[in-house]
């Protein structure tokens, strides 16, 4: 089997490879691509997207970093909005009065998708090698070596200059570098199956937890529904064959009926993980997505976290592999995205419990929660900041800007644009005050710089994820190039 490039390079360029080829390492290996880094994904299926996805909803932070790869109209145009996130019982949150665009959840199975990522990537360029089984790897001081099984007679090498594994809980990146998976099993025996309704439930989404069981139905848009459940008193073994009437009958109990279930095209049974890696580089390899935390499916936050991961982690390692930033830039990785990946573990975790509540105490936490959200304005924005992903802010040096290491909101420019749209092509954007005479105008190279449309007095720059990585109040011509400098060498 050949080699990407033997030495990690190409014409002075660093290679990457993705391994995994789900939601997390399409959108990494499309930023790459799009960035002129040369990319290879590999995956261990055959080509083609697989329809038995888990994930059901684009939360309003995934959907803007969609947008700044202008993806999301296309997703909007196939998924279904809604404006309330139901956790359990009558705890539900609204999600109209979200600071974004996208005020929404967007319902629509995670191999539409895969779908959008797959083409972007394929167009930009990535190297798709499917079929493709990473079996060891091993790294120097100048890039990595991949030992891959693939549909050759013979096992071959392909080499690098950085790794990054997105294969999912089970990672073959995350064990070659010998990392732990740290956790346990939240939830046993969960069953999914893809049926047809003979009855259409009311809400798009509906899900709740009575006494012992839990139920989640959502729509496939092909008549078909996706059913995920689990009852407390039916813990078996992975591998034991699911029955329709088993997903019936825990259907009726938390959600008082079965809706007429039929035709089972799919079943099939897991257990429900809270894991998380304790690094998520090792040296020139990188963890994402699964990969590098798995968590209940409460909230829906799964695949959202993971494009979260991608997007952060996708320019860095583009701007370190053209030689435009210091490695170090990569380390920021790890301290940016771990802490979410912790706080993800922590709410989805919550929810869940509380769903499941048995004792009178946790009944009564839920029944406290419930009434707080309802009335607390403050607690209800900082819950949904998390789910929706929204509300987490990056570290940032003492001292800075109370803007820096925050989400920029979609603003609108003077020039009538959007930010979104001027983060396109993976650029810094500056902003700057009308008044103001920046180093710069219009797109030059990695930056794009842009004047607010009213009067504001600060200037932003903005990190191709959509973060704060600088603001000043009315700085002065060399403050600002000190900062474009600092950012973008």
């Amino acid at each position: 089997m050949s080699s990407t490039a033997e030495s990690g390079t190409t014409r002075g360029t660093r290679t990457v490879i993705v391994v995994g080829a789900g939601p997390t390492g399409l959108l990494l290996a499309g930023d790459l691509a799009a960035a002129g880094i040369p990319v290879t994904v590999l995956e261990k299926r055959g080509e083609g997207i697989s329809n038995l996805s888990r994930a059901f909803v684009l939360h309003a932070r995934t959907l803007e970093l969609l947008d700044a790869r202008a993806l999301a109209d296309d997703l909007e145009a196939v998924g279904r909005p809604l404006e309330r996130l139901r956790l359990f019982g009558k705890l539900s949150i609204g999600l109209d009065t979200l600071p974004s665009r996208f005020n929404h959840l967007l319902v629509l199975p995670q191999y539409e998708v895969e779908k959008v990522l797959h083409r972007r990537a394929v167009d930009a360029g990535a190297d798709f090698r499917y079929e493709t089984e990473l079996t060891g790897l091993t790294q120097d001081a100048d890039g990595v070596s991949v030992h891959v099984r693939g549909p050759a007679a013979d096992p071959g090498t392909l080499r690098a200059s950085y790794v990054v594994g997105t294969d999912g809980m089970r990672s073959a990146v995350r064990e070659a570098v010998g990392l732990p998976f740290p956790g346990r099993s939240v939830i046993k025996s969960v069953v999914l199956a893809d049926v047809r309704l003979a009855e259409q439930p009311e809400s798009l989404l509906t899900v709740d937890a009575v006494g012992d069981a839990f139920a989640f139905i959502a729509p496939f848009g092909d008549g078909y529904h996706r059913v995920i459940g689990w009852h407390r008193g039916r813990a078996v073994p992975d591998h034991e064959e699911v029955a329709l009437d088993e997903v019936k009958e825990i259907t009726r109990r938390a959600l008082g009926r079965d809706f007429g279930m039929y035709d089972a095209r799919w079943m099939s049974r897991f257990h429900s993980d809270e894991r998380q890696a304790p690094a998520y580089r090792v040296g020139r390899v990188f963890l994402a997505g699964d990969a590098a935390h798995v968590h209940t499916p409460a909230g829906g936050q799964g695949m959202n976290t993971g494009l979260q991961d991608a997007a952060n982690l996708g320019w860095k390692l583009a701007r370190v592999a053209a030689g435009h930033a210091a490695d170090a830039l990569l380390d920021t990785y790890h301290s940016e995205r771990h802490p979410v990946g912790a706080s993800v573990l922590r709410s989805s975790g919550g929810i869940v419990r509380l769903a499941m509540a048995k004792t009178p105490w946790a009944r009564a936490a839920r029944g406290v929660l419930t009434t707080v959200l309802d009335t607390v304005g403050p607690a209800r924005r900082a819950v949904t900041g998390r789910i929706t992903g929204i509300g987490y802010r990056y570290p940032a040096p003492r001292g800075s800007h109370r803007l820096t290491g925050r989400r920029v909101p979609d603003v609108r420019l003077a020039d009538g644009s959007r930010l979104h749209e001027a983060l396109r092509g993976g650029r810094f954007v500056l902003i700057a005050p009308k008044a103001a005479t920046p180093p710069a105008a219009g797109e030059t190279g990695p930056l794009a710089v842009r004047h607010w449309a009213g009067d504001r007095r600060t200037a932003l720059l903005v990190r191709p994820d959509g973060y704060a990585a600088w603001a000043a109040e009315a700085p002065g011509p060399d403050a600002v190039r000190e900062a474009l400098q600092a950012h973008l060498g």
